[in-house]
């Protein structure tokens, strides 16, 4: 079990950021980071958004812009640390392909009680996983527990099943309680597929129509394949009305201050 002390350092996220001032779904992400920095035991201050609204002033914003229209410019690292101190960082957003994503099962790090499924400070293991899922040939690192997918490097991981219901590992299970996840849900369920929480099994993912990926920088992505076995079909209905949510959500999130 991952030790809990550089976890309970800190406690962060990574928003979508137009480069000026406006931030994708911020209050998400700021209500995240304060549910997240309780169970860290971390104090989380009166005046995180006012001092966030400063910091946005004095960012550096990256030599390279995503122009993918399905993503954001950029990305804004928000963090504050176990002492109370607040930073913002401007991170290029990487541009993923268009086809459909590979990924490569990983062993998932385990950390002690409430650290499970937070954004800790402890970032390590996930970006390990995806080194190893690159130098394997593969785009993104999935992570397996007791033979169950639990989370993405930098994603939620989300199935189709054949029963038509849309299901996701659950947060107690784990899993982060992604940002973008919770904005596609609605638009999912008034297409008619059903969005729960489940256990997410290699048999429920073998007999999947398709999954996808998505998460704060890539948006909503395919996923083709896990360990180069072929998963469903993708580019399907909840890879449409997923990236159909999502491409609104950007539009109508933004906003010019960070509240």
């Amino acid at each position: 079990m991952t030790s809990s002390g550089a976890a309970c350092s800190s406690v962060w996220s990574a928003i979508g950021w137009d480069g000026d001032k406006s931030l994708t779904s911020a209050s998400l992400h700021f209500d995240r980071m304060r549910r997240h920095s309780r169970r860290l035991g971390i104090d989380f201050p009166d005046d995180f958004r006012e001092q966030v609204n400063s910091l946005i002033e004095v960012v550096s914003i990256p030599n390279n812009r995503n122009d993918d229209p399905s993503q954001d410019p950029y990305l804004m690292v928000i963090r504050l640390t176990s002492e109370g101190t607040v930073s913002a960082t401007g991170v290029v957003n990487r541009k993923w392909p268009l086809r459909p994503l590979s990924g490569i099962s990983i062993d998932a790090p385990t950390w002690e009680g409430d650290i499970r499924g937070t954004k800790h400070g402890d970032y390590g293991p996930y970006q390990e996983a995806r080194v190893i899922a690159e130098n394997n040939g593969g785009d993104i690192g999935l992570l397996f527990e007791n033979r169950c997918l639990i989370d993405g490097d930098r994603c939620a991981p989300l199935l189709l099943d054949s029963d038509g219901v849309a299901y996701h590992s659950p947060h107690d299970d784990g899993a982060l309680d992604s940002v973008t996840l919770h904005l596609i849900k609605p638009y999912l369920e008034e297409s008619g597929i059903p969005v729960r929480p489940a256990r997410l099994t290699l048999g429920m993912i073998e007999r999947s129509s398709e999954m996808i990926v998505c998460g704060s920088g890539m948006g909503v992505k395919a996923l083709g394949t896990i360990d180069g076995r072929k998963i469903g079909k993708p580019h399907g209905p909840l890879f449409s009305i997923s990236q159909e949510a999502w491409s609104k959500r950007v539009v109508s999130s933004k906003f010019s201050e960070a509240s």
